[in-house]
């Protein structure tokens, strides 16, 4: 195995279904125009509460991703 240099990034997913669902749309749109995504770290839940209940979430990601090679 060799060794690898990570860059990361700062994502923030939405949904209206589930904190899990915005991780997965944030991923899933970043991989459509990055590449070597590697891993994820949830570092802020947020959510919009309306009628007492939970409308929207909000995830924000960070991201890793190898550096490719010079």
């Amino acid at each position: 195995m060799t060794n690898h240099v990570y860059k990361t990034i700062e994502l923030t997913g939405s949904s209206t279904r589930s904190s899990d669902d915005a991780i997965r749309t944030a991923i899933e749109r970043a991989s459509k125009t990055m590449r070597d995504l590697k891993w994820f770290q949830v570092v802020e839940t947020r959510g919009y509460i309306e009628g007492g209940e939970v409308a929207h979430w909000q995830v924000t990601l960070k991201v890793g991703f190898t550096l490719g090679d010079a």
